[in-house]
């Protein structure tokens, strides 16, 4: 009796084993509208969406506000601070930040002024 049990029990499992089934991949139906696809359906579709990458005009500044104590010292004693790889060196006459130009090397309101 313990001979066809296990017999049984391993024709069986045997049997379940081979019956293995992975659903494919079903393609949504798509309609295009204003030159974006919406997906009807989308039950094991990954849907991606488009980056975004912005500009040097988007993520760069001319202008910025930090606080003192974020900035740091240059060796000649004036204030800057770098964000995203550029420098921004601190104006003393209004107390903002602008980008780096060549033009702070002559202006007098980048000068730190004199104790």
């Amino acid at each position: 009796m313990l001979k066809i049990f296990l017999f049984t029990l391993s024709f069986l499992i045997l049997l379940s084993c081979r019956r293995k089934h992975t659903p494919e991949r079903t393609l949504p139906e798509t309609s295009v509208t204003s030159n974006v696809i919406i997906p009807k359906k989308s039950d094991s579709v990954v849907v991606r969406k488009k980056v975004y990458k912005p500009t040097k005009k988007d993520i760069i500044p001319n202008v910025i506000v930090v606080n003192e104590k974020a900035a740091r010292r240059s060796v000649d004693g004036r204030l800057y601070y770098d964000l995203l790889g550029h420098r921004y060196w601190k104006n003393y006459k209004d107390g903002k930040y602008y980008l780096f130009n060549q033009k702070m090397y002559d202006n007098p309101a980048f000068k730190p002024p004199v104790k």
